[in-house]
């Protein structure tokens, strides 16, 4: 074991004193003195911040588990995949939610058959609106007002991307340069580019 950190009996310990609730880490320092540890309080304290005393993962931000339930869970790796499949599994609203989220995402990408894109769409909604999730059924309104837009996106190979990444850059440049150039700078810049 390193010098200065805690064997099994003192991390033992400092588990279940931090699991009771906030401690001084000086509070900590003078228990495992009597217990017998010889460090440094720096090291105790580094230790502490490593997270080494934590028994359990934390629980991911909400932004972390919102990128892992929008990921292809063939494309997560498996730490994270397992970590998404515990905190989903227990609550059944998120289960459905990221079985809903991967469906719809399987079929915007794989839109090969222009002729079952219509009716994929409505199976996917009619099984959202099957299920009690209310920010999909104001996701799933917003579709079927646009819905021959949707449907067009589904069924045909064109996209506009380009457009709008050419639009993107365009603006992009032009936030740069705002009241430091001129129109031929901004023009010589969208050339170049």
């Amino acid at each position: 074991m390193a010098p200065g950190v805690p064997d099994a009996a003192l991390q033992d310990h400092l588990r279940t004193r931090r699991a009771a609730g906030p401690v001084a880490t000086t509070t900590l320092l003078a228990e495992i003195r009597v217990l017998g540890y010889t460090g440094s309080p720096n090291l105790l304290v580094r230790y502490l911040e490593q997270g080494r005393a934590e028994e359990s993962l934390a629980d991911p931000s909400v932004r972390r588990l919102t990128s892992w339930i929008m990921t292809d869970p063939d494309h997560l790796a498996d730490e994270p995949g397992t970590h998404r499949d515990k905190l989903t599994a227990v609550c059944p609203e998120m289960t459905a939610l990221t079985s809903h989220v991967t469906a719809f995402a399987k079929l915007l990408a794989h839109h090969e058959h222009p002729t079952t894109g219509h009716a994929a769409l409505a199976e996917w909604i009619e099984a959202v609106n099957g299920d009690d999730l209310p920010a999909l059924h104001a996701f799933v309104r917003g579709l079927q007002k646009d819905q021959d837009a949707v449907q067009a996106g589904l069924d045909l190979p064109y996209s506009n991307g380009a457009t709008e990444g050419i639009n993107n850059k365009t603006k992009l440049l032009k936030r740069q340069t705002y009241g430091r150039a001129g129109f031929a700078l901004l023009r010589q810049r969208i050339l170049l580019n």
